[in-house]
């Protein structure tokens, strides 16, 4: 992506201290219009974060809880379908090309880690690319396989069943029981 983020809320590290200092970021109309466009979305109807954010040495720790709203697009129907997304996260940003020069071994419980350029964290990036992720992929609605059987298309189990039935390897099969 060019230019600056849609929900930018840039942290500079020389105004964090090494005290934990609590923060609340909240994406404003225009920016959760844009975020929503960039994400394939219908729309976004909030976005926001509860954090704290502290330096240790050049880099900066992000824990908090994020909260948003959206309206994502069924991928079987196309039909709109809500989605809440609260989630905790636990972030580690390092100066460019650190991150790179150590191993890590990450655990399911472990912080993610993120690089920053020049003089500052983009904490709303972050944020919106964590919204992003916890979305589901492949929203649903409910009675999205029916409505699809009715309108003629089948299932893969079902392909699968028919193009097994009707292979000439079956036709051949067919002839040897007799």
């Amino acid at each position: 992506m060019n230019g600056t983020p849609e929900f930018s809320r840039p942290y500079r590290i020389d105004t964090i201290g090494e005290e934990p200092r609590g923060v609340h970021i909240e994406a404003d109309a225009a920016e959760r219009a844009a975020l929503a466009t960039r994400f394939g979305l219908v729309s976004i109807d909030s976005l926001s974060a509860d954090a704290t954010i502290r330096r240790d040495g050049t880099r900066i720790r992000a824990e908090g809880k994020l909260s948003g709203r959206a309206v994502q697009s069924c991928v079987a129907t196309g039909d709109p379908i809500k989605a809440r997304v609260d989630e905790h996260f636990s972030l580690r940003f390092d100066p460019e090309g650190e991150a790179a020069d150590e191993e890590l071994e990450l655990d399911a419980g472990d912080l993610d880690v993120l690089p920053y350029e020049g003089g500052a964290i983009d904490l709303g990036e972050a944020v919106a690319q964590g919204f992003s992720l916890a979305l589901d992929p492949f929203p649903r609605v409910a009675d999205a396989d029916q409505r699809l059987h009715a309108a003629g298309v089948i299932a893969e189990e079902e392909a699968e069943r028919l193009r097994a039935e009707t292979s000439p390897f079956a036709a051949l099969k067919g002839l040897t029981k007799g």
